[in-house]
């Protein structure tokens, strides 16, 4: 069993991904790591991760270990990860450590849930179940600014508003691997529902897959 759970920052596919894997028992890759380990890396290095050069490099580089560093969750990494992310060179590079995961979960797994920004549109296209999770963009900065603001009482909520609206329409507008729901996939708007309600529909989905299988 493969699930793919796409959509944009802050609207809960992480959460529910987590959840779908532990009820199925099935391996978890938040992929989203794998981009935020190539833009911590890139400002380590002092270079501009726009610089494709540079975020390829590193893209290629990239192993398991990196996936633990420190630091991949603050705000200037998620923005890195954003802007790294638009070169299809890195998308590219680390197409292959995606669909190995997929394909071959680590022992003792029914399969994988990967979330991400283009599971279901290019790295599983054949997954069992795909999932789009979204929400509005003031519900979504709302809850980021909570987050950020537990760590940082000094974050101001406009600002976040305006970063994940930058970083939306660079997801979105990419000529490579845009952040778009794939045709077949479930479309969930968890704006004004719980995590526990989110949870129920998409089981009731993978139900549907899994039947047809």
């Amino acid at each position: 069993m493969i699930i793919a759970i796409d959509g944009p920052a802050a609207a809960g596919k992480g959460t529910l991904a987590r959840r779908v894997a532990e009820h199925f028992n099935l391996a978890y890759l938040d992929t989203g790591l794998l981009y935020r380990a190539v833009g911590k890396k890139v400002l380590d290095a002092g270079n501009d991760p726009e610089d494709a050069a540079a975020a390829e490099t590193v893209a290629r580089a990239l192993n398991a270990q990196d996936l633990n560093a420190d630091g991949l969750r603050v705000d200037a990494v998620a923005q890195a990860a954003s802007k790294v992310s638009a070169v299809p060179g890195v998308r590219a590079a680390l197409l292959d450590f995606q669909r190995d995961f997929a394909k071959t979960p680590p022992e003792g797994s029914n399969g994988a849930v990967l979330d991400g920004r283009d599971i279901g549109t290019v790295v599983c296209q054949e997954a069992t179940a795909k999932l789009f999770i979204t929400a509005s963009t003031e519900v979504r900065a709302n809850r980021r600014f909570k987050e950020l603001h537990q760590a940082d009482s000094g974050a101001i909520y406009a600002r976040v508003l305006e970063d994940m609206k930058e970083r939306d329409e660079r997801d979105s507008s990419r000529s490579f691997a845009p952040l778009v729901p794939a045709n077949d996939a479930n479309v969930i708007d968890t704006s004004h529902l719980s995590a526990n309600q989110v949870f129920d529909q998409a089981l009731i989905f993978i139900a549907t897959k899994t039947q047809k299988a």
